[in-house]
């Protein structure tokens, strides 16, 4: 453990295996070997680790991680917040790390809970034996939920008949005027000349 590098440390590597999921990097001066995740080594998607590095292969690297699991360390390092020409820390305050982290902590895998959805609809009452509501909500129980029926509205007796009055009154009008044109009719105008004309003779 003191021969290790310090956590967030940055160091140059050797390259001694690559595999399907990332590629071992030796840490210099000690036997112990640290793991540098596909996820790791690119900001861009990597499928294959053996398109990137070599075995042999000099690369730079941060100590991102430190687990012991069975009496065994398990070191994780990164290769894409350091520039692999000059070895300068891309990420001196963690800030990408840390983020990294957080998206961890916050995915969940839910695949191995089921979920079961009841629906009122599937349901069938004890009670009366139909299907949709529950026994306790049932009509037919004593005790149970009641409805009631909505009144429907009247008819208003008072405003059909201002309405017949008010259309009598508006007919009136009408009516007078009717009146008047029979008056003023030219047949009827004929008829008085012709009765003047037989009162002369």
């Amino acid at each position: 453990m003191d021969q290790l590098p310090e956590l967030y440390a940055v160091f140059q590597g050797e390259v001694a295996s690559v595999t399907e999921y990332g590629a071992f990097i030796k840490i210099p001066g000690t036997p112990k070997q640290g793991l540098v995740h596909k996820s790791q080594m690119s900001n861009c998607r990597v499928d294959k680790p053996s398109e990137m590095v070599d075995v042999g292969e000099k690369v730079w690297v941060k100590l991102i991680g430190k687990e012991k699991k069975d009496d065994k360390l398990k070191l994780s390092l990164s290769m894409k917040v350091v520039n692999q020409g000059t070895g300068k820390d891309l990420d001196p305050n963690n800030v990408v790390l840390d983020q990294e982290a957080r998206k961890k902590c916050s995915f969940r895998d839910y695949t191995n809970q089921k979920i079961t959805l009841e629906a009122v609809l599937n349901t069938v009452c004890k009670k009366c034996g139909c299907p949709g509501h529950f026994a306790k909500d049932c009509f037919m129980q004593p005790g149970g939920t009641k409805y009631t029926l909505i009144p429907e509205d009247e008819p208003n007796t008072d405003l059909e008949a201002s309405d017949s009055t008010n259309s009598d009154n508006g007919n009136q009008p009408a009516r007078k005027k009717a009146k008047r044109k029979e008056k003023n009719s030219p047949s009827r105008k004929r008829k008085k000349k012709h009765h003047k004309k037989k009162h002369k003779e």
